[in-house]
């Protein structure tokens, strides 16, 4: 007889503590927070870009804003970048706009040479003391993505490589919104 399954509760998922599984199968439900329930605030921060603007994700009100925490040594972070460039290229004319959050243990100098070599056109934020990571619920998986409509509340939240036709869909909706 085996050992009962110690549970956790991961946001509004319970999870079967220590199963991969588990955390694999509960990513698609964290996906829509929107639907039938009140969407919840997206956190009010306050951050540096990599070239020294200084900004606030209340400054981003009446914009669609992906919100990516991301690392360099985190593979599928990396495999993604091209696509989130060309997501932000596609809908950043419409009032899209997209934050990389760097994560507190990743170097600042691999940051800004990831961004410089691969001419990221968003905001790159690195996240040195780890405040915008726990603002956002603790965020401590990467990638980790958040999708906030032009109210400035949080649309959808993805933990792993997000599926880019649904994404795309996704802000496709959000921007036909009323801000």
């Amino acid at each position: 007889m085996s050992a009962p399954l110690r549970r956790r509760r991961f946001g509004s998922v319970l999870l079967a503590q220590g199963s991969a599984l588990a955390l694999a199968s509960a990513a698609p439900l964290l996906a829509a927070t929107g639907g039938c329930s009140r969407r919840e605030p997206a956190p009010q921060i306050a951050y540096t870009l990599l070239d020294g603007r200084t900004g606030t994700t209340g400054a981003l009100s009446g914009k669609v804003v992906l919100v990516n925490f991301w690392a360099t040594t985190c593979a599928t972070c990396v495999q993604e970048m091209p696509s989130m460039v060309a997501t932000w290229r596609r809908f950043q004319p419409r009032g899209y706009d997209m934050l990389a959050v760097a994560m507190q243990h990743d170097p600042p100098a691999l940051v800004a040479r990831f961004a410089e070599t691969r001419a990221l056109p968003f905001g790159v934020v690195i996240d040195n003391t780890g405040a915008i990571a726990q603002a956002f619920g603790h965020v401590r998986v990467t990638p980790t993505t958040f999708l906030i409509d032009k109210r400035g509340d949080i649309a959808a939240r993805h933990i792993g490589a997000p599926d880019f036709a649904a994404l795309t869909a996704h802000i496709e909706r959000l921007l036909a919104e009323p801000a």
